[in-house]
């Protein structure tokens, strides 16, 4: 039996999804816990479909990329217990392609809803912009006025 989706509002998946190397991406460990699965078997799935998995859907984080993380958020230092090797990180196409490789329902439900939210967080960074846009469009279609001549009698 499937272990229920723990329901999370889209603000808190946002907050799940972080900028690394210019790319929006979420991370192993917190799409294992969406998933309901470990971190260890989504990981022995990605490499088991690795062919599924090209460098631009998912890699694997640098030591610069994992210390600018630990600092953005204060979390504890590399010392006793923790990782042994460095998190992979997963751009928006690599999380849809998870519910490909890890075969439940659950992981078809739990990307439609990563999807979402990524889709909405894109649409938010650009409404800004495309109602800047689409004003100097519509000021550029407004037809001109012509200037009114005065009436009467001119020398």
């Amino acid at each position: 039996m499937e272990k229920p989706i723990a329901t999370l509002s889209d603000s808190k998946i946002a907050r799940r999804i972080l900028s690394v190397r210019g790319l929006r991406v979420m991370l192993e460990r917190d799409l294992a816990i969406r998933y309901g699965v470990s971190t260890k078997r989504l990981n022995e799935q990605v490499h088991r479909n690795r062919e599924r998995f090209p460098s631009d859907f998912m890699f694997q984080m640098t030591p610069e990329d994992a210390e600018s993380l630990r600092s953005q958020f204060a979390t504890s230092n590399r010392g006793r217990g923790g990782r042994r090797y460095l998190p992979y990180a997963f751009t928006e196409q690599g999380v849809a392609m998870l519910s490909g490789v890890l075969h439940s329902r659950r992981a078809v439900r739990v990307n439609v809803e990563i999807m979402r939210t990524f889709v909405k967080q894109l649409e938010r960074r650009y409404d800004s912009q495309f109602r800047i846009v689409f004003d100097a469009i519509r000021e550029l279609m407004a037809p001109e006025t012509p200037e009114s001549r005065p009436v009467g009698f001119r020398p």
